[in-house]
């Protein structure tokens, strides 16, 4: 039972690691949080900061997703690895350090997946571009994205179905002002860029 604490914790707090937050202030001296849609993720840091700000944001919020899940094995196998990578989410969407106003979850969750099954991250990945090139709604290719996991997982095991449909759980949820807006129509395409005040 230790190691599972030892391991949520380690996880939590690597998710409170927030790239988009540390690039704000690094590269334009602001808080992401408070320019475009005020999320700290890697679309709302394409359309703020740049492209390439946007590839960091989104391999920087992976790699802990990764990171996390690998500790996590490290500590104690494979269903320790699992609760890392619930809780490596959970720090990025509600990070403490930064008054719990954090990402969405979708490039950590991600790079979670991809250390504990790294075919099914990939399909993930595959379906999520296609929807997004095919609509241009980053949101609804993430969300969509990500929805395939428990679907993937279902043949790998019990508690890897379980984590997935949490995670896919998380996913929706912090993404649910982007549903309202994908059913009114005023969701933002890809391409469009905000000004910075």
């Amino acid at each position: 039972m230790n190691d599972y604490f030892i391991a949520a914790l380690i996880s939590y707090f690597l998710g409170n690691i927030s790239t988009s937050y540390i690039l704000g202030k690094t590269i334009a001296k602001i808080d992401i949080r408070n320019h475009g849609s005020g999320n700290a993720g890697t679309t709302n840091v394409l359309r703020t900061l740049g492209k390439k700000a946007a590839l960091i944001t989104f391999l920087g919020d992976a790699l802990k997703g990764s990171l996390a899940v690998y500790i996590g094995l490290k500590i104690g196998g494979r269903n320790i690895a699992l609760i890392s990578a619930l809780f490596v989410v959970l720090g990025h969407d509600w990070p403490v350090v930064l008054k719990f106003r954090g990402g969405k979850g979708v490039a950590t969750t991600i790079g979670a997946i991809m250390v504990i099954n790294p075919l099914q991250a990939i399909i993930s990945i595959l379906m999520g571009v296609i929807i997004i090139c095919i609509t241009r709604y980053v949101s609804l290719g993430s969300m969509l994205g990500i929805c395939t996991l428990p679907f993937l997982m279902f043949l790998v095991g019990k508690n890897e179905l379980i984590v997935s449909i949490v995670l896919t759980v998380l996913i929706l949820f912090t993404h649910r002002e982007n549903i309202k807006r994908l059913i009114k129509g005023k969701e933002r395409k890809l391409g469009k860029k905000v000004q910075i005040k």
